[in-house]
């Protein structure tokens, strides 16, 4: 099963906001993770939905994608399906805390 695991992280006196995406446990090796900046025309939600766009996209891990806020400082998305031919999409909707 493919997870993905979005944490924000505060600005620094070098950094601004960051998002950092990354998978849940590493199947061969470290495991992997991309970090893109906070955009701040989009809402907390939909800049964790970026990140994990940009993360699924580096792992070429295609699908539909379920999300729910972890309760802390990020949020968890679960792959509900993965397809050959399916273009990568997100649900949007709130599945409780995982």
């Amino acid at each position: 099963m493919q997870t993905i695991i979005t944490k924000y992280l505060g600005p620094t006196n070098q950094r601004g906001s960051r998002i950092k995406a990354s998978q849940s446990a590493s199947y061969f090796g470290r495991p992997k993770s991309i970090t893109i900046g906070w955009n701040y025309a989009l809402s907390t939600e939909q800049n964790h939905r970026a990140a994990a766009m940009a993360f699924a996209a580096k792992m070429d891990w295609a699908g539909n994608w379920a999300c729910g806020d972890n309760g802390s400082t990020g949020y968890v998305f679960v792959n509900t399906g993965a397809s050959q031919d399916a273009r990568l999409t997100f649900n949007q909707e709130r599945t409780g805390a995982a």
